[in-house]
């Protein structure tokens, strides 16, 4: 079980409780002004949060919503060579988050293509967490994807089969996040998506 402190994110406008594990990205690389990178110490996952454009028209409900989560799905995963599934998708509620604000979880799988000659490099596939919030007067999406590479020999193989609902730890572990994630997430600072 994994142990959570409390963290700010874009200069203290929103915080969230992370994985006490997980080290702030930007302490070592740069990282763009609309994102915040964390990355597990004693693993591959990271927890990336991104402000972005509001994509889709005017209105909440699944069209506009999935159309949505799709949209930044491909953005995330841009490779037309990977092979992308996604295994489920979830409204979810953030529960300190204004009532009745539109939210949304995606797990998907991304599997790079047969590449001989990077294949010991490369990760087996890779789980996505994709958490979607919606803030439609602010003309904001945020996204809170959870990167969860599984490279050959850090993880157990037979422990893993989506098809029969068979997670694996790294899996089960970035669903535990995001869970806290839903029930932790506070915008402390609205005018924030005033400057972004």
């Amino acid at each position: 079980m994994a142990t959570f402190r409390g963290t700010p994110l874009f200069g203290g406008a929103l915080i969230v409780d992370l994985p006490s594990t997980f080290a702030d990205v930007s302490t070592i690389r740069q990282v763009p002004d609309h994102q915040e990178v964390y990355l597990d110490k004693e693993g591959f996952t990271s927890i990336i949060f991104d402000i972005t454009e509001r994509v889709g028209g005017a209105g909440s409900g699944p069209a506009t919503d999935g159309a949505a989560l799709a949209t930044h799905l491909e953005d995330i995963v841009d490779s037309e060579s990977d092979t992308v599934k996604v295994w489920s998708t979830a409204n979810t509620v953030f529960s300190r988050l204004p009532e009745g604000t539109p939210a949304y979880t995606l797990i998907a799988t991304q599997t790079p293509a047969l590449d001989p000659a990077s294949r010991n490099l490369a990760p087996d596939f890779t789980a996505i967490v994709l958490n979607l919030i919606r803030l439609e007067r602010e003309s904001t999406d945020i996204l809170v994807t959870i990167n969860v590479p599984h490279i050959k020999g850090e993880y157990s193989e037979e422990d893993v089969d989506l098809e029969l609902g068979k997670q694996g730890r790294l899996i089960g572990d970035a669903v535990e996040y995001a869970a806290k994630v839903w029930e932790t997430f506070k915008i402390k600072d609205w005018g924030l998506f005033n400057e972004v």
